[in-house]
Order: structure tokens, then C-alpha cells, then sequence
């Protein structure tokens, strides 16, 4: 049986035995908060219970590396929409030590992408489109300097609601510990 087999296997027992009324929720949370955090599995269960956080009390917005690069991208737009649509009022951006994105190679990666059958010509026509592979597949150095670089993006952006606290944090992937890197609440003072 294959993953999509099982998944759908699962889901359809889920549902026939109504699992799913533990999670019933409405689409604000409860906590008023967003979190953007990244996407590596260890942090999958362990993020909200390190949080105390439960189905329903907070917007998480999962990327590589919790990185956010452009005050213009997909995730600002989502932290600005569970903001203002959404009934959040605090933004949390969560990066953990350990991560995929310290020190990736953006030249390895493609080279990942050419091993894996993308043809070298896509390459080039994207590089000579204006794409910069370099700096879309680059991650970062120092776990502190990209958590506040992306602190500084949110807190900085022209359509983010005046007294907005942005808070900066690292989690230990294997116990949960957090380490406050920027304190919002600090900045508002």
C-alpha cells in the first residue's frame, strides 16, 4: 500500500468515527497570535506543546528555515492577513537550532535539482530571466541574524498595525527549550 493509500484508508475511518470533534475549532485563534515557523518535522508536535499552544489557539505558518526574505512575499501576506482578517494581534517568529537552511549551498541544491531530472536548459533560461537562484535557495549563517533579519522585515513593514508586538525566538528541536531572541514587547516601549 502506498502513502496515499494509507492516508486515504486513514482518513475515511477518521471521519466515519468522527475523530475529528476533538478539533473542532472556528478559523480565529484563540490566542490571537501567528506564529511563522519552519517546517522540519521534529517541530510538528513538539513546537505547540513546547507553547502550550492547542488546536485552535494560533495561526502557524510553516517555510524553510522560518525565514521570512521580502516584505512583499507569501508569508508576510499570510502573517498580514491572520492579522487583520483573522483577529491576530502578535506575531512570533520561531526558527530552532539545528536547521536545514544553516549554511545550505544554493549551487548544491541545484545541483540536487539537475541529479533529479531538471534539465540544465530550465537552469539557464530561469538565471537568464532575472530569477537569482543564489539568493532564492540561500538559507543563512547565524540562527540569530536571520531570526531578527525576519523580525526587522514584520516589525518594519508599512502595512503592519501600529503596536504590533514581533517577537523573536530559537527552540531546541529535541527538548522544546526557547530561547527569546527578540523581545516585542521591548520594542514597543
Amino acid at each position: 500500500m502506498n502513502n496515499l493509500e494509507k492516508i486515504l484508508n486513514h482518513n475515511k475511518a477518521f471521519v466515519e468515527n468522527k475523530e475529528y470533534e476533538q478539533y473542532l475549532t472556528d478559523k480565529f485563534p484563540n490566542r490571537k497570535i501567528v506564529v511563522v515557523t519552519c517546517m522540519d518535522t521534529r517541530l510538528v508536535e513538539l513546537l505547540p506543546k513546547a507553547l502550550n499552544l492547542k488546536n485552535g489557539d494560533a495561526k502557524i505558518i510553516k517555510n524553510a528555515g522560518a525565514i521570512i526574505t521580502q516584505p512583499f512575499g507569501n508569508i508576510m501576506r499570510s502573517v498580514l492577513v491572520a492579522l487583520y482578517e483573522l483577529k491576530a494581534d502578535e506575531v512570533f517568529i520561531i526558527a530552532h537550532h539545528g536547521c536545514g537552511m544553516t549554511g545550505i549551498d544554493p549551487n548544491t541544491v541545484v545541483g540536487h535539482m539537475l541529479e533529479r531530472g531538471i534539465a540544465e536548459q530550465t537552469i539557464d533560461t530561469l538565471r537568464n530571466s532575472g530569477v537569482d537562484l543564489n539568493r532564492w535557495l540561500t538559507g543563512f549563517d547565524n540562527l540569530r541574524e536571520s531570526v531578527e533579519k525576519s523580525v526587522n522585515i514584520v516589525r518594519n513593514h508599512p502595512l503592519l498595525p501600529p503596536n504590533t508586538p514581533v517577537h523573536g525566538m530559537a527552540i531546541h528541536p529535541d527538548t522544546g527549550a526557547l530561547d527569546l531572541i527578540v523581545d516585542g514587547y521591548q520594542h514597543l516601549k
